[in-house]
């Protein structure tokens, strides 16, 4: 949360956003901590319902600055190509 400039003007950085992506790109499963959690994953169930990839979630309108903007962030994060946070590195890939 400490990415999504909402959260930051709020004052309100503390949290995180979870995605299980399965090996076709699909949403299985998500978790949000974090403040108005309980209004945001209705997106992912949404997503969920419609058997939608990460790709088609992350081409949705997300607007700047919301709260929800950190659920486009969370799917891009997973794909390992987030826009305001710097991705992970793989352990898989460590030489």
């Amino acid at each position: 949360w400490s990415a999504n400039g909402k959260a930051v003007a709020m004052a309100e950085t503390d949290g995180f956003t979870k995605v299980i992506i399965g090996k076709y790109g699909e949403l299985l499963g998500a978790h949000i901590i974090g403040p108005d959690a309980t209004n945001l994953i209705s997106e992912y169930s949404v997503a969920m319902r419609g058997e939608l990839t990460v790709d088609e979630i992350a081409e949705t309108i997300h607007p700047h600055p919301t709260l929800s903007e950190g659920l486009r962030e969370a799917v891009l994060a997973a794909e390992g190509r987030p826009i305001h946070i710097p991705p992970k590195k793989s352990l898989a890939r460590t030489r």
